[in-house]
C-alpha cells in the first residue's frame, strides 16, 4: 500500500483513532475473559512505537502476566512452500477437537513500502481463523531480525492471558529466524521437503541442534518413496548430534497434511513432551531462560526506540555516518561517539 495513497492515510488515520482508545485498564478484564477483539487490540497497542503507547502497553503486559506461562509454546519453521499453513491448519482441528484453544502468531515477511504483512495467514488458514477457539494474527517481521516480530514475545503472554493453551509461533522460514524463535519457544518443530534437495539441510548442524522434532511433509501418494529416504536422513543425522541438555530425543516423521496421515504423532510428541519436561524440571528452566532473552531484547529495543525518538541522537546520527562514508572517522570511534552522547542523556 503506497504512503501516498488515500487509502494508506485512511487506513493510518482510523489505526491512529484505535489506539487512542486503547488502555490497559479497559483492556485487561476483556482479554482475560477471552475477548479475541480485545485481544487483537492489546498487540495493536503493543506493536504501537507511540511513548504513551509503550507506557500502556507495559502495564498491561505487567497485569497480564501472573495469568501466563501455562500453555504450550510451539515454534514451527521450515522453507517456503513445504506447507506450514497447511499443516497448522489440519493439526489445528485436532488440537480444537481434543478441547485445546489454540494461538498461532503468523510472522510474515514486512512489506518494503507499508511494513504490513504481505502473506496474510487468515486467508491461507480461512477455515482456521472462522473458529471462536482459535486467534491467528498475521505480524509484520518489520526489520527485526530473520523475520521474527519485535513483540511476539509479549503477544505470546497476552494469548496466555486470554485463555490459549496452544500457542504457534510460525516463522517465514529464511534461514535466519530460526534461533531467535527458538529462544521464545518451549518445543522447536522443523518442517522439510522431500525430494526436493533438502536432505542436505538435514545435516546442518544449527539447524538439527536446535529441532526438537522434525516433519517430513507432502508425504503423500506416489511421494512415499522419498518421504522414506528423507526420513531416514534426518534420523541418521540427529544420531550423530550430542544428546539434549534437556534429556529429549528429537523425533522425526513423515507425514501428509492433505490426506491426514501420521498427524497425530506431532500431539503425541508435544504430550509426551511437556509432561516429561514438567517432570524434570526442564520446562521451568527454559521459561526462565526465554525471560532472560526477553531482558536482553526488550533492554536492546529501549535503547534503539530512544535513539530514534531523540532528535539530539538522530542528528549526531547522521552526522557520524556521513563522516564515515566520507573516510574521516572510523566506525567504531563513530560507536563510541555516539554511546557518550547517550551517556551524557543520562540513558546507559
Amino acid at each position: 500500500m503506497n504512503p501516498n495513497d488515500e487509502r494508506f492515510n485512511d487506513w493510518a488515520h482510523r489505526r491512529k483513532e484505535q489506539l487512542e482508545r486503547l488502555n490497559a485498564t479497559l483492556l485487561y478484564p476483556r482479554i482475560i475473559a477471552g475477548d479475541r477483539a480485545a485481544l487483537a487490540e492489546a498487540i495493536t497497542l503493543i506493536e504501537s512505537k507511540q511513548p504513551k503507547h509503550r507506557s500502556e502497553a507495559n502495564a498491561l503486559i505487567s497485569l497480564c502476566l501472573p495469568h501466563s506461562g501455562k500453555a504450550w509454546r510451539i515454534g514451527i519453521t521450515g522453507v517456503p512452500g513445504v506447507g506450514k499453513s497447511t499443516f497448522i491448519e489440519a493439526i489445528g482441528s485436532m488440537l480444537l477437537a481434543q478441547g485445546h484453544r489454540l494461538a498461532v502468531m503468523a510472522i510474515d515477511p514486512s512489506s518494503s513500502i507499508s511494513g504490513g504483512s504481505i502473506l496474510g495467514d487468515k486467508t491461507r488458514m480461512e477455515s482456521l481463523s472462522m473458529k471462536e477457539t482459535v486467534f491467528i494474527r498475521p505480524s509484520a517481521s518489520g526489520s527485526t531480525l530473520g523475520g521474527v516480530a519485535q513483540h511476539t514475545r509479549e503477544s505470546i503472554i497476552l494469548c496466555e492471558a486470554a485463555g490459549y493453551d496452544v500457542i504457534i509461533i510460525e516463522t517465514v522460514g529464511v534461514g535466519q529466524s530460526e534461533t531467535v524463535v527458538h529462544s521464545m519457544v518451549d518445543f522447536f518443530l522443523l518442517l522439510m521437503l522431500s525430494g526436493a534437495g533438502d536432505e542436505l539441510q538435514g545435516i546442518k548442524r544449527g539447524i538439527m541442534e536446535m529441532a526438537d522434532g522434525i516433519l517430513i511433509t507432502k508425504a503423500d501418494q506416489g511421494n512415499e518413496a522419498a518421504a522414506k529416504k528423507a526420513l531416514r536422513t534426518y534420523e541418521n543425522a540427529l544420531h550423530l548430534l550430542q544428546p539434549k541438555e534437556s534429556g529429549w530425543t528429537p523425533r522425526v516423521a513423515a507425514i501428509s497434511s492433505i490426506e491426514n496421515t501420521s498427524l497425530h504423532l506431532p500431539i503425541t510428541w508435544w504430550e509426551l513432551f511437556f509432561q516429561t519436561m514438567s517432570e524434570n524440571g526442564f520446562l521451568a528452566f527454559k521459561r526462565k531462560q526465554q525471560e532472560l532473552q526477553c531482558f536482553e531484547d526488550s533492554l536492546k529495543d529501549q535503547i534503539a526506540l530512544f535513539m530514534e525518538q531523540n532528535e539530539q541522537i538522530r542528528a549526531q546520527q547522521t552526522v557520524l555516518r556521513n563522516k564515515i562514508t566520507q573516510g574521516m572517522l572510523s566506525p567504531y570511534e563513530a560507536s563510541n561517539q555516539l554511546v557518550t552522547l547517550l551517556l551524557k542523556h543520562g540513558t546507559l
